[in-house]
């Protein structure tokens, strides 16, 4: 610390102290000397780089790596089968900062028993792990890992990616200061710090212990010196760094692995082929060419086949390996292993499909604007636009009413639609004609079907679970419409057209289901019944139209013929409710009944506006010669004619007459979107919880109960509520045994306490309720109006909402398709990542909108597993698997192929003297041949020296690829009386890289 400060008074001559009034002149030039500036420096102040030992050394004693520890002895392959993990903290000298890790070998701590004495003289773990042999050339490890052999060590690094230790002074600075935190922690885990830029990989670090330390020391260049790309220079290089004063020096171990990578696979082609497409649209393929998927990668997915070559124990003498001759043969390697090289990223075709037809959902086009608007435009005054139609029905116009309606402006449109596309249309006449009969096979004879169409769920080639799948992405059964509609929009904006395909496509699909809904053509590919709310909500609105399409038609065949209750359908209900029939409301044949249309549940209320007009009650009991009084007694209600009776309900009987009880004809329960009850529940809630709010709302909810009611009252002529209850809800009638006055034990009933609150709804409705047979009543199901509904729903579609519904389905198929083609290969692996697929995407699906970034890793996934089971084939091809004549050899052969999917390094039994390795020997030799055809002249002269261009031309094997080498010994160092401490030196040669990473330890006891 440096201060400047005045001299005290103090330290004033007494001269000058005594005589105040001397001469100003005098003072000033006395005080001269005393004036000047001095430093004061304060020692016991830290200084930047003593702060950064300390944060170094809180670190290494944060982590309990202070001391001494001895772990088991490594056991064979454990770096590449055993769990690594790491732990990070930041330091910073200065303004520089510094990352410090720690990665170690996740292991169990050894018995310390009888060891207490053994542990005191122990080198340092780190330094035994440098001679153990047992995990040389690990194939997926760290760096300093594969280099050094270590199980645990920590690296000091420059924090920021982009920041580098260039310097020498930095680098021996930062060398010093791990020097001085060993030292002074007692820590023997080594410590590496990283110099230069991260990608040359470039370590220095140190390992203490009592008494004993190493040195971690690298050499890192671009071109390799001539004298080192051979074991004997190699040697010489160790020697003389160990620098052993014994003569004759210790024998030193050798490891030695070549590697061979193989690029041209020659005669074994990818065996993917792609789609012909010009097949599907020339008609070749038949239609059901449409419903499958492609699968595969267009390329092949296995770039490289690297082989490994190693001599594991070798010592000096035994072979020769300089730069005239070599013992190195690999064909003689006893240890041959096997690593893959897959293409980054290969193109696969499912992939593709399911990634392009995400794309469309980001478009914002609607159909007009794609095909564009000149399609609808008007060719004169008197045709109208297709979203005017209705409209203009009640415009008064010169030509007759009936020539305006919907279907004829709808056909119109789609005259027109043709005439303007002409040949510039995107999908041809041949394709769409082959997709229309795909979706709608009914359309290929010429009398449509007539019955239901529904789908067929007995599939014999899925499975319960591939066929329930649907359920959980909420998409729609696999032999459905709606799922073969999404496969060929998939593959019409793959193949083509695009999307103006898919809009294409889309407007005649819709223009189709109005066609059948004004025909009475039944939708094929549809389960019969109510949306289903477990598929998409695009399924649920093809099944809505269906529906009405089954009402529409039942009361059309009722109009043909006289009303009659023999349309009966029975149906069960929760409560024990059974009646129903498809086509109840079916109107009577008379002209004032033409064109009118019920009321659905959300338009129903107490108003004289219906749209059902038959004979009023009291006209018809008139007509009958029955009157209704309100209370419905049985003096009153003798008279009426029973109506609408299905059959007889079992044994019971009516309360006050004793007649038996019949379940009447009932009006099936309008079905329901999952938007339209959506929109139900905002409508009731919007009510609010007032009185009044809450009253009608339950009138709206009671409209089926109203229904009900009115034909259980006209099949059953002098009924009660009590009656009504019995069927309808029996739980809420509750019977006892009772005693009579003649002491008989009888059973009597009355309505449980929720029937008996006052101004009950359902007290209130059966007051309200008239003897109406369900033919007679209004509609509950407007079939018409919804009709109408989905069919405007369908044609606002864009084509980006349209892949937003049909999205879950084509996920859903590319999932069977995944499916299917594992089985075919059974691959474990991947079995687990589908369970994943599923899982993930049954959780994503659910959602109304799914974000896109979650759809992608869907899609990602599914690719995943596209590549490997298209590596996996041509992983089969090349080694030709079904060529094997010997079953034993053909399993081998496809347990070795199932490893190189799944592990990162296969060894070859039996090196190259085994059957696979006999296979792997002749690949080499065949690019080896077709290189040697192949090759010009040119490339001959530069191919290097005259050596290579023979081992090129006649070796089974190119020049390896890389080559590793690893020193060790045993050797007394710096002096002959020092203690012996292993040494040991990697060396990697590549055609671009040459690394040498020594590991030198000395004795600083003796020395």
């Amino acid at each position: 610390m440096v201060t400047q400060c005045p001299p005290p008074s103090s330290l004033l001559p007494d001269s000058l102290r005594a005589r105040p009034d001397a001469p100003l002149c005098k003072m000033a030039a006395d005080s001269e000397p005393e004036s000047e500036v001095f430093e004061i420096t304060d020692f016991t102040t830290a200084s930047e780089w003593e702060r950064f030992i300390s944060k170094v050394e809180e670190v290494l004693n944060d982590w309990k790596l202070i001391g001494h520890s001895l772990g088991k002895p490594l056991e064979k392959g454990i770096f590449t089968s055993g769990t690594w993990e790491e732990r990070a903290d930041e330091i910073s000298f200065a303004d520089f900062r510094f990352s410090v890790t720690h990665h170690y070998l996740v292991q169990e701590s050894p018995d310390k028993e009888g060891k207490d004495e053994e542990s005191e003289d122990a080198i340092p773990q780190s330094m035994q792990d440098l001679l153990c042999m047992n995990n040389d050339f690990p194939p997926r490890a760290h760096c300093l890992v594969r280099w050094y052999g270590l199980r645990e060590f920590v690296v000091i690094a420059p924090a920021a990616h982009s920041d580098a230790v260039l310097s020498e002074s930095k680098c021996n600075l930062l060398l010093s200061s791990i020097s001085i935190a060993l030292g002074n922690t007692g820590c023997q885990v080594p410590l590496f710090v990283q110099i230069h830029h991260k990608w040359r990989r470039m370590y220095m670090g140190e390992c203490q212990g009592p008494g004993v330390r190493t040195d971690f020391e690298m050499v890192h260049l671009r071109k390799v010196p001539n004298q080192y790309t051979h074991l004997s220079g190699l040697l010489d290089i160790f020697k003389s760094k160990i620098g052993c004063p014994l003569t004759p020096l210790p024998p030193v171990s050798i490891a030695i692995r070549f590697t061979y990578v193989l690029q041209d696979w020659q005669q074994y082609f990818w065996p993917q082929q792609p789609p012909d497409i010009d097949a599907l649209v020339g008609g070749e393929v038949g239609g059901l060419e449409f419903g499958k998927l492609p699968f595969g990668a267009c390329e092949d997915p296995i770039s490289e086949l690297h082989l490994a070559t190693t001599w594991p124990h070798l010592t000096e003498g035994i072979i020769v390996d300089n730069d005239v001759y070599s013992d190195l043969d690999p064909v003689q390697a006893p240890h041959w292993s096997v690593r893959v090289r897959k293409a980054d990223n290969p193109q696969c075709l499912l992939g593709d499909f399911v990634t392009e037809f995400l794309k469309i959902c980001r478009r914002k086009e609607s159909t007009d604007e794609i095909l564009g608007r000149s399609t609808f435009e008007e060719e004169g005054r008197d045709v109208a636009d297709i979203t005017h139609a209705l409209s203009k029905l009640t415009e008064p116009a010169p030509v007759p009413i009936h020539k305006l309606s919907v279907s004829n402006m709808v056909h119109t449109a789609k005259k027109k639609i043709r005439k303007h596309r002409g040949e510039e249309s995107p999908l041809n006449n041949d394709v769409l004609n082959t997709i229309l009969l795909f979706l709608f096979p009914d359309a290929a004879s010429e009398k449509p079907l007539d019955g239901t169409t529904s789908v067929d769920n007995s599939n014999p080639t899925a499975e319960a679970g591939d066929y329930t799948l649907y359920n959980q992405f909420k998409s729609a059964p696999s032999d459905s419409l709606t799922y073969k509609l999404a496969l060929c929009l998939c593959m019409i904006n793959f193949y083509h057209g695009g999307l103006k395909g898919v809009a294409h496509l889309w407007q005649e699909f819709v223009l189709e289901m109005r066609f059948r809904w004004e025909n009475n053509f039944l939708i094929p590919g549809l389960a019969s019944g109510p949306p289903d709310l477990r598929c998409c909500l695009l399924h649920q609105k093809l099944q809505m139209l269906n529906c009405c399409i089954e009402r529409k038609k039942a009361r059309d065949e009722g109009k043909k013929t006289s009303p009659s209750d023999s349309m009966t359908k029975a149906y069960p209900a929760d409560a024990g409710k059974a009646g129903g029939q498809l086509g109840l409301d079916h109107l009577r044949d008379t002209e004032k009944e033409k064109g009118e249309a019920g009321k659905s549940w959300d338009s129903w209320s107490d108003s004289e506006e219906e749209f059902f007009e038959c004979l009023s009650d009291a006209e018809d009991l008139r007509g009958n010669g029955q009157e209704s009084t309100k209370k419905g007694g049985p003096k009153d209600m003798a008279p009426l004619k029973p109506e609408g009776r299905l059959h007889q309900h079992g044994k019971l009987t009516l309360l006050r007459n004793g007649e038996p009880l019949y379940i009447p004809v009932t009006q099936e329960p309008a079905p329901m979107t999952e938007d339209l009850l959506e929109e139900q529940s905002e409508v009731l809630a919007k009510l609010g919880t007032s009185a009044e709010g809450a009253h009608l709302r339950a009138r709206m909810q009671s409209a089926c109960l109203l229904s009900d009611m009115e034909s259980f009252k006209a099949a059953n002529p002098g009924c009660c509520l009590e009656d009504f209850v019995r069927w309808y809800s029996p739980r809420d009638y509750i019977e006892e045994e009772v005693t009579d006055e003649k002491g008989n034990v009888v059973l009597k009933g009355e309505l449980s306490a929720r029937m008996k609150i006052p101004s009950n709804m359902w007290v209130e409705a059966w007051e309200t309720a008239k003897p109406v047979p369900a033919r007679r009543q209004r509609r509950l199901f407007d079939d018409t109006r919804e009709a109408e509904k989905v069919l405007h729903y369908l044609a606002m579609q864009k084509p980006a909402d349209l892949a937003r519904h049909l999205l879950p389905c084509v996920i859903h198929a590319a999932v069977l398709k995944v499916k299917e083609e594992e089985s075919l290969e059974n691959i474990p692996s991947v079995k687990k990542i589908i369970k994943q697929i599923i899982a993930h995407s049954s959780k994503v699906l659910r959602f109304p909108s799914p974000e896109d970034k979650k759809l992608e890793e869907i899609i990602l996934q599914i690719t995943t597993v596209e590549a490997i089971i298209a590596r996996a084939r041509s992983l089969k091809a090349k080694f030709g698997t079904e060529k094997c004549e010997h079953e034993e050899e053909k399993e081998d052969l496809e347990r070795f192929v199932s490893c190189l999917l799944e592990q990162p390094e296969v060894a070859v039994t039996g090196a190259g003297r085994g059957h696979a390795g006999r296979i792997i020997h002749k690949l080499f030799v065949n690019a080896q041949r077709a290189a040697a055809v192949a090759l010009p002249e040119e490339e001959l002269k530069r191919s290097g020296c005259p050596e290579e261009r023979r081992q090129t031309l006649v070796s089974d094997f190119p020049p390896p690829a890389g080559r590793e080498l690893i020193l060790r010994a045993t050797v007394p160092r710096p002096a002959p009386y020092s203690k012996a401490l292993p040494q040991r030196m990697y060396s990697v040669l590549t055609k671009e890289d040459f690394r040498l990473a020594g590991a030198f330890s000395s004795d600083t006891s003796f020395f």
